[in-house]
Formats: structure tokens, C-alpha cells, sequence
């Protein structure tokens, strides 16, 4: 076994990106394929949110892995990571839900406000990720983008947590005293009727940073340990197959418990919460371990520059999949298969359709999503993540100081 020097550029948990992202897909589209699947396999690919998981520990990973060694707690620091931030999330999600508030007044879809009657207020919400910690609000413009609430409560308080491992130590202690400080917002806000503001113990443990941190917090770990180890290369390839069983023991998990009433997936069951919060968490974080330190023919398949290139634009494909985009795909669908019939007609023939399937149809759909989301990745959302770093936003660019890859790429 041979210890490898740090990289700051790893190309498999890029392509991870990609993987998370499709898991989140199977999730949302599961239904359909329903009716030609068992029960026990319809509610096992429901489970497959733990994409989001994958994401946040992700996150904690690479943002310790960048940051915990150099951070201070100065203005102009804070400025600079806050600017890497900014170029790295908000550009895409600004433009793509200022589209979702024009597709709602074009189509007056209503999900978009989620039964609201004040669409600036909502955009405005959206706009400034507050909506993430208001139970009634979460799912409205780009509804997956919840997340990303969670993901900047995290961006803004990983300086601080780092902060406070360096001076008092027992960084462990860390997720348990914020999800507890969440328990003590639920117990003060759960019978005040604003919007669902900390309303429930669910809500709370599953769509916001403080019931969600431990997840970030693992990543975190993994990181500090292997910047003190090293990458110890190890052909042995235990923990890549181990944590990878380990995740989808988890999904099998959740898949059997009961789902609550008035609730969709068994995550939201309270040992489901457990499963997906803590022991998923940890599951992941082996899988990286393993994807750091072994040769495995998973990592070499996630590192090819195909794959790569899909977890780059995993960010866009996870905000396009699921809205106003799908919808619009779904209905180009609809409509060729109404025009393949019309000529099918002409031609006075009883052929069958390429788009009268549903499954076929997901598939064409899956594929233009990935099409699009390379498309504005490497026009859009790469250009602007540049145009930022080197503009004055908040801070002048400094001199002869590149930032490194793993800020654009892995991030």
C-alpha cells in the first residue's frame, strides 16, 4: 500500500455528480414504470432521493478539503469565498427560475406558486432562498431547489464551524448542538401558523441545514481524515463495493418501512430519518473512501471524461429535471406523437408510434435534459462561473493567484 500526494482535482467524484443527479430523476419519474414493476421494486426506486444525500456530503467534503486548512475569518477572505459561492451556484438558478416565473405567466401552471396568490413575493423568496425554510413554500418555482437552501445555510456556516473545531475542538459535538438548536426553533414555531416557518419535526430534520448537517458534517470528516493520511492507495478495493452496497442496504431500508399518513416516501418515517440522515451519510462516506484510495473499475468508469463531462453539468440537469423544462419536453412528445399518427394517417398505414410509449418517452426526455444541461453548462453556467471569479464582484481578483480546479470543477 502506497500513500499518493493530495490532488485537488478528483475526477470520479465529479462524475458522481451525475449519478446523484440520475438517482434523483428515478426518483421523481419512478411511476413510470409502475405498472409493469412489483410493488417492492416501485417503492425501492422511490427511495432513490438519496441523490440530495450524495450532494451534501459531497459539499461538506469538498468545501473542508479546500477550505479548512487556509480559512480566516476576515473580511476579505470571507469576501473571496463568498464570491467563489456566488459564481459557483446563484448564476444558473437565477436564470433558470426567473424562466420558471415567466413559464407560470405564460401557463399559468400552478405549481410553480404552489396555490399562492402573490407571484413577486414567491419569486422574491425563490430569488433569495428563503423559501427552503418555510414548509409551504419550498416546493414552489424550481421545486427541487429546496436543496440549495440547505446547501447555502452550509456555505455560510462551514467558516464558522470551522472556526470553532480549531479553537474548541470535539468538532463531533457540532451536528448534534445545531440539529438540537432545530428541535428547540420546531418546539417554539410548530403551533405559530406562518407558512410552515419550523412547523414540524419532518420538515425540519428533512429540508433544512440544521436537521440535515450531519450529512455535510461527514463529508467534513472524510476530508480532514484524508488530509492527514493521505490517499493510501490500496488495490484491495473494500470500501468502493462496501459503502456502494451499503447506500443501496439503506434505500432497501427505507423502502420497507411504512409510509406515515398524509406522507410520500418512507424517508419521512422517523427511522427513516434516521436511515437516511445518519447511517446513509455514513454509508456515502465509505464509498468515497473508497473512491479516493482504490483502483476500482467503478472509479475508473466515473472518471471517464464522457462521465465527467456529465456530473459537470449535473447541477443544471438536477434544476431543469423536474418543472417547467420537463414539461415542455413532455409536451413536444405528445405533440410528434400526434403529427407521426397524422402522416401514419396520410399514409394509410397502422404503424406503431416512437412516442405513444411512456417509457420510451421518458427516455427521449432524459436524454434531451442531458443534451440541454451540457449545452448551457458549457455556454452559460461555465462562462458566467468565470466571468465572476475574475470580476470585482465583492472583492477585486487578486493577482498571479489562479484559484484551483477543484473550486470550478469538483465544487
Amino acid at each position: 500500500m502506497s500513500q499518493k500526494p493530495l490532488q485537488n482535482y478528483i475526477p470520479a467524484l465529479t462524475g458522481v455528480r451525475a449519478l446523484a443527479a440520475y438517482l434523483v430523476f428515478i426518483s421523481h419519474f419512478h411511476y413510470v414504470f409502475d405498472e409493469n414493476l412489483p410493488h417492492f421494486v416501485q417503492r425501492f426506486f422511490q427511495e432513490f432521493h438519496i441523490g440530495v444525500t450524495i450532494f451534501f456530503v459531497l459539499s461538506g467534503f469538498l468545501i473542508a478539503f479546500r477550505y479548512y486548512d487556509n480559512f480566516s475569518l476576515t473580511t476579505d477572505w470571507f469576501k473571496q469565498y463568498l464570491k467563489n459561492r456566488v459564481a459557483r451556484i446563484y448564476p444558473m438558478y437565477f436564470l433558470l427560475t426567473i424562466g420558471a416565473f415567466i413559464s407560470y405567466y405564460i401557463t399559468k401552471d400552478g405549481a410553480i406558486l404552489n396555490g399562492f396568490n402573490h407571484p413577486v413575493g414567491v419569486f422574491l423568496m425563490n430569488i433569495t432562498f428563503v423559501r427552503g425554510f418555510f414548509d409551504q413554500f419550498k416546493f414552489t418555482g424550481i421545486g427541487q431547489g429546496w436543496s440549495l437552501t440547505v446547501e447555502e445555510c452550509f456555505y455560510f456556516s462551514a467558516p464558522l464551524m470551522f472556526f470553532a473545531a480549531k479553537k474548541w475542538g470535539r468538532f463531533y459535538l457540532q451536528p448534534f448542538i445545531i440539529t438540537g438548536f432545530g428541535f428547540v426553533l420546531v418546539l417554539i414555531f410548530r403551533n405559530v401558523n406562518w407558512y410552515g416557518f419550523f412547523g414540524n419535526f419532518t420538515f425540519m430534520m428533512l429540508n433544512t441545514f440544521l436537521g440535515r448537517c450531519f450529512e455535510f458534517f461527514a463529508g467534513i470528516l472524510l476530508a480532514l481524515f484524508v488530509k492527514r493520511k493521505g490517499f493510501e492507495r490500496s488495490n484491495k478495493l473494500m470500501f468502493t463495493y462496501i459503502g456502494f452496497f451499503m447506500i443501496f442496504f439503506c434505500v432497501w431500508i427505507m423502502s420497507v418501512l411504512p409510509v406515515l399518513p398524509g406522507q410520500e416516501y418512507g424517508q419521512q418515517n422517523p427511522l427513516g430519518i434516521i436511515t437516511n440522515n445518519y447511517l446513509l451519510a455514513a454509508s456515502i462516506t465509505l464509498f468515497f473512501y473508497g473512491l479516493l484510495t482504490e483502483q476500482s473499475g467503478l472509479k475508473k468508469a466515473l472518471a471517464t471524461p464522457f462521465i465527467e463531462l456529465l456530473g459537470k453539468a449535473s447541477y443544471i440537469f438536477y434544476l431543469v429535471h423536474l418543472g417547467y423544462i420537463y414539461n415542455m419536453l413532455l409536451a413536444s412528445t405528445n405533440w410528434l406523437n400526434e403529427k407521426v399518427f397524422a402522416l401514419y394517417d396520410k399514409w394509410n398505414v397502422d404503424w406503431v408510434s416512437p412516442f405513444q410509449n411512456d417509457v420510451l418517452n421518458l427516455v427521449f426526455i432524459f436524454i434531451a435534459l442531458n443534451a440541454i444541461s451540457i449545452v448551457l453548462y458549457l455556454n452559460v453556467e461555465e462562462k458566467l462561473n468565470h466571468y465572476i471569479r475574475r470580476s470585482g464582484f465583492l472583492i477585486a481578483p487578486k493577482q498571479h493567484k489562479a484559484e484551483t480546479i477543484i473550486t470550478i470543477n469538483n465544487e
